[in-house]
């Protein structure tokens, strides 16, 4: 297939964006505009709005010329700010802009592509959608690709400190455990919990991305998600198939959608989300046990290439383009 990327910079000029503000706001109303603006070089067979990109559905119909528009939210922006993150109180009359904003957005595409069946389910409700197609988010193989390099035996989570990757409970089992190290890479809402650490915990605010494979490699095993809401239970976040395409053990929440990927104790240990008991002692498990990180290693890997590696994905985005000629 050949590609023609439409952008204008938004969140590329800051470290921790997606920050809800008035500077963020102007910025995104002038990118829309110059995006509106351009002119499509050709015509397309399909125009793909990937995330984050709510307001781009209008662009992106004017860019199609009457092609179908396809929708890859990831999110949605009403369950992220209100629901997840705390940004706005429930029922107020910002939460009632980002839902309308994302019933406008789903509503908008011709077709709509949720990461995991779990959240399709959720999509297709909050915007009565007839149908809502399924595409795993897996990970670049250019750079996340098997390889073992232990030099020091520790977890590693990498990703946003916010409510739905469940900081505090990583935070407590590593309280639990204090004779096993854990680094965490990553910054965020919740990067002020990280002041108080407990000594075994190593943090890192920023790693660049390339840097992230050798940060999966070196590590023993990775932490996943570990949040209770209802969108943590919905989601197998990006971290999850990196570790997983470089061959590294993981241990993450059990939920229904990890269940759509995973198995306990076969490419993964799950353990209930929210419980620093139980998180804890699969940590010590994981860190005792090479013969056990091994066999997940391989079970995850295995997992990985046979529903969510490029090739997979790349069939599977055919597929979905091709049916909505």
């Amino acid at each position: 297939m050949e590609v023609d990327e439409l952008h204008e910079p938004v969140w590329e000029v800051e470290r921790d964006a997606w920050r809800a503000g008035p500077r963020v706001g102007v910025r995104l109303a002038r990118a829309e505009l110059r995006l509106l603006r351009r002119r499509p070089a050709s015509d397309y067979d399909a125009v793909v709005v990937g995330y984050p990109g709510h307001p781009d559905l209008w662009a992106a119909r004017r860019a199609a010329r009457g092609a179908p528009v396809v929708f890859n939210p990831l999110v949605s922006l009403s369950d992220t700010f209100v629901a997840d993150r705390g940004r706005f109180r429930a029922g107020s009359m910002s939460a009632r802009v980002l839902e309308a904003l994302d019933r406008r957005a789903l509503r908008a595409a011709d077709v709509v592509v949720a990461d995991t069946q779990a959240h399709a389910d959720f999509l297709r409700e909050l915007a009565a959608l007839e149908r809502v197609e399924v595409a795993f988010v897996g990970a670049e193989e250019r750079l996340f690709s098997p390889g073992r390099d232990e030099r020091a035996a520790h977890a590693l989570f990498v990703g946003k400190l916010i409510p739905l990757h469940g900081v505090e409970t990583i935070l407590d089992a590593a309280r639990l455990t204090p004779e096993v190290p854990v680094r965490i890479v990553g910054s965020g809402q919740l990067a002020p919990l990280l002041r108080d650490r407990p000594p075994n915990v190593d943090w890192v605010p920023w790693v660049e991305y390339e840097q992230l494979p050798s940060e999966y490699r070196a590590a023993s095993f990775a932490l996943g998600v570990f949040g209770r809401s209802e969108k943590a239970a919905r989601v197998v976040p990006n971290k999850a198939f990196q570790a997983l395409a470089c061959g590294t053990a993981l241990v993450t929440a059990d939920t229904p959608a990890a269940r759509e990927l995973l198995v306990d104790r076969e490419s993964a240990l799950l353990v209930p989300p929210g419980d620093a008991d139980a998180l804890a002692a699969a940590v010590v498990r994981l860190a005792g046990d090479a013969g056990l990180r091994g066999a997940l290693s391989e079970g995850g890997l295995a997992a990985y290439r046979e529903q969510a590696s490029e090739e997979v994905l790349g069939r599977r985005w055919r597929v979905i383009l091709e049916s909505a000629q």
